[in-house]
């Protein structure tokens, strides 16, 4: 699964590639949606959120997949400081409903944005990333965990357990036949 160098200015394209960013960090909505260029580096390949929910500021490393789809977009990109620019008064996209349904429609599986967030965080699981770099990816406080206290951990440190993370949702995206958890129903779904 490759993202292709073609016209991003869309909203369907925008969306899709925010969707993706969704996948492939577990970032929650809000982070990814409001994101700007300049908490974008390309050269060094992060993406630092300062409004996060735990008000810590969260840099996370770009997995190969993800430098190449910031590249492509930055190519695309209109005058808006936004990577996923809108025409409301936010001047981002705020509403992904109507994608949503034509994804769900088209694919036979039912999501939502926080299903990405815990897509990221089971395939990260079954790799069997350390639970504290899992953690750091997540920007989830460790306040009462006194290991984690002297548990010095950098944005490198992090970055190849994205890989790996990325490198499975790739391969899983391209499987013939794949079961699926629909979260709704909690049942398997053959996709």
């Amino acid at each position: 699964m490759e993202v292709k160098d073609e016209r991003r200015t869309g909203k369907s394209s925008i969306l899709r590639d925010y969707f993706l960013l969704l996948l492939f960090t577990g970032l929650r909505r809000q982070e990814a949606i409001e994101l700007t260029w300049d908490r974008v580096d390309l050269k060094g390949k992060t993406i630092t959120i300062n409004d996060t929910k735990n008000h810590q500021s969260h840099v996370l490393p770009m997995a190969d997949f993800l430098h190449n789809l910031f590249e492509n977009r930055k190519a695309d990109q209109r005058d808006s400081p936004y990577v996923f620019p809108g025409n409301g008064k936010t001047g981002y996209n705020i509403e992904p409903r109507k994608v949503m349904k034509k994804i769900i429609a088209k694919s036979g599986v039912s999501f939502t944005l926080r299903d990405l967030r815990r897509t990221f965080i089971t395939i990260a699981e079954s790799l069997d990333i350390p639970a504290y770099a899992l953690k750091r990816l997540l920007n989830h406080k460790m306040t009462q965990d006194v290991t984690a206290g002297y548990i010095v951990m950098d944005v490198e440190r992090l970055r190849k357990p994205m890989q790996l993370i990325s490198e499975q949702i790739l391969k899983l995206a391209t499987a013939e036949k794949a079961e699926v958890l629909d979260f709704n129903r909690n049942e398997k779904v053959s996709a």
